[in-house]
């Protein structure tokens, strides 16, 4: 009975013995089986390498850009300053030329007139034809954004009135209106270019 149990026991121990070196062995064997760890790019030099020259070049070229931007800029605000100046200089010099194309019929007109005048002694057609050039006149200023200031039974205004006399002893109703027009007045495009002197009751 003994013996049996002592070779009971020692099968025992052997099968454990025997397990134990198996787990072992499939333990090494799956480490081994392992593929060994591929070298990063973080690893290579080579990598590091251009990934610290990539920055580099990405700035260049940046720089590269907004350089020519730059220059580009530049050289189209020479161009436009350029352009401006000649057209402030055009316009000084032929900004009349609308107005004096306007007046050249007058004239004509003013030199029929003095031709004809010659030929007649009549002072009424003489005051006709000088009527009718001043009508014209007044409708060419007209068509260029000149206008006439009222002076008759308005009152006075230091806007677009100088007086250049005041009058006293007109009544009430007279105190402050304008009375007499010595010179007319004229605005451009409602600016007084030029104002009206006036009497002004006082």
């Amino acid at each position: 009975m003994e013996e049996n149990k002592n070779t009971q026991e020692e099968e025992i121990k052997q099968k454990a013995a025997q397990e134990q070196t198996v787990n072992q062995e499939g333990t090494v064997n799956s480490v081994d089986t392992e593929s060994p760890e591929e070298p990063t790019d973080s690893d290579n030099p080579e990598s590091q390498e251009s990934q610290e020259k990539d920055p580099l070049e990405e700035a260049n070229r940046q720089i590269e850009e907004l350089k020519d931007k730059y220059l580009r800029s530049v050289a189209e605000f020479d161009n436009y300053r350029k352009r401006t100046l000649k057209e402030k200089t055009d316009l000084i010099l032929n900004g009349g030329e609308k107005a004096i194309t306007a007046i050249l019929p007058v004239i004509d007109d003013m030199e029929r007139a003095i031709a004809n005048g010659a030929k007649t002694d009549d002072p009424n057609v003489l005051r006709e034809g000088m009527e009718l050039i001043y009508s014209k006149f007044i409708k060419v200023l007209e068509s260029l954004g000149v206008k006439t200031i009222e002076t008759e039974d308005a009152d006075f205004d230091t806007d677009v009135h100088e007086a250049i006399a005041m009058v006293p002893g007109m009544g009430d109703d007279k105190k402050g209106k304008v009375l007499d027009c010595v010179m007319r007045g004229y605005k451009l495009n409602d600016k007084v270019i030029r104002h009206a002197k006036v009497a002004v009751g006082q």
